[in-house]
């Protein structure tokens, strides 16, 4: 049996090379990214509009039609409320949506607002249907 000690090794011998790691490290990708989520999701909030809004003789393109039929809400220059074509009271404006929609709550409303109207009368219409839980309002207008 024998026994070999190594020493230095020599001049004239092989050198032993550092073993590398080929790995990628991944801390600071993440890092960043968490970075970057957070930025999002702070600004993703402010650059929502709650309502889309089509003025009056407006130049805008019209709204793309969903697979339902939008719901129709007028409400004329004597400040009668019609739902599609039947007159409805204020108070029962909520209710009949509400049957006309399923309950669905994400069906597309259209308001048609008289344009002799004063703009709060309209507005308070808008938010009584949207404290409802109606997402998709819009008011409607038209094209010049």
């Amino acid at each position: 049996m024998g026994a070999s000690l190594q020493g230095r090794p020599s001049s004239k011998g092989k050198r032993r090379r550092a073993n590398h790691m080929a790995e990628i490290n991944v801390t600071p990708f993440v890092d960043v990214m968490l970075v970057l989520l957070i930025i999002f999701m702070v600004a993703a909030p402010l650059m929502t509009a709650g309502v889309a809004v089509d003025l009056p003789q407006s130049n805008a393109a019209a709204l793309t039609e969903d697979k339902d039929k939008p719901i129709q809400v007028s409400i004329d220059d004597s400040g009668a409320i019609f739902v599609d074509e039947d007159q409805v009271q204020a108070n029962q404006l909520i209710p009949v949506l509400q049957g006309l929609s399923d309950g669905n709550t994400t069906r597309r409303i259209y308001i048609r607002g008289d344009k002799s109207l004063p703009y709060g009368q309209v507005m308070v219409l808008m938010g009584e249907i949207n404290k409802a839980g109606f997402t998709k309002v819009a008011l409607v207008s038209e094209q010049k």
